[in-house]
C-alpha cells in the first residue's frame, strides 16, 4: 500500500504530495451552484458538462490565485459575463489554458490543478452529447413534445456552458 502525506511533508519516496486545491475548490463551487439551481440530475452527463464548464471558468478566471469563499460572490458577475451566450468562451478557455500551461512549464512542470483542468477541457471538447437542436427553426410544420424535437450531437461544452450560466443566474 502506498502511503502519501497530506500535510505537505515528504512521502516515503521523497516526493512531496501536492493537493490540487485550486481546481478542487473551483469544482466544488461549480457543483454547489448547479445543485442549488436544481437544473439537472447530478448523475447526468449534462450535469457533468455544466460542472466542468463552470469549474474551468472559475479556475481560469482566478488570475491572482486568490480563489476563496469571500471572493465567490464578488466573482459571480465575472463568471456570468464569461459564460454569456454571445461571448467566445471556447477561445477564451484555449487562450487561458495555453497561457497557464506555458507558465507552469516554465516554472517546474504542470501542477496537479492544471492536469485536472486539462482533463476537464479535453472531455468537454471531445465528448458529444445528444441534445435538442437549439438552432432548429420553431414551427417547422409539426408540433414537438418535450422529448420529441429534433436532436443533434453537440460538444459537451456547448451544453454545459448555458447550464452553468443559468445556474449562476439562479444563485
Amino acid at each position: 500500500m502506498l502511503h502519501e502525506s497530506t500535510d505537505g511533508t515528504q512521502g516515503p519516496g521523497g516526493d512531496e504530495l501536492t493537493v490540487p486545491m485550486a481546481w478542487l475548490y473551483a469544482e466544488y463551487i461549480a457543483d454547489e451552484l448547479l445543485r442549488t439551481g436544481d437544473l439537472m440530475p447530478p448523475t447526468s452527463f449534462e450535469y457533468r458538462a455544466g460542472r466542468d464548464a463552470l469549474a474551468l471558468t472559475i479556475f481560469l478566471s482566478d488570475t491572482r490565485g486568490e480563489l476563496s469563499c469571500i471572493r465567490v460572490v464578488s466573482q459571480l458577475d465575472t463568471w456570468l459575463s464569461l459564460t454569456a451566450h454571445d461571448e467566445p468562451w471556447q477561445e477564451w478557455v484555449r487562450e487561458r489554458m495555453d497561457g497557464v500551461t506555458a507558465d507552469a512549464m516554465a516554472a517546474r512542470g504542470p501542477a496537479p490543478d492544471l492536469v485536472l483542468a486539462e482533463a476537464a477541457w479535453r472531455w468537454l471538447e471531445e465528448t458529444e452529447l445528444l441534445a435538442p437542436d437549439l438552432d432548429a427553426v420553431p414551427g417547422g410544420g409539426s408540433v414537438f413534445g418535450e422529448d420529441d424535437g429534433p436532436k443533434v450531437w453537440t460538444p459537451a461544452w456547448r451544453l454545459g456552458l448555458p447550464l452553468g450560466h443559468l445556474a449562476i443566474q439562479l444563485f
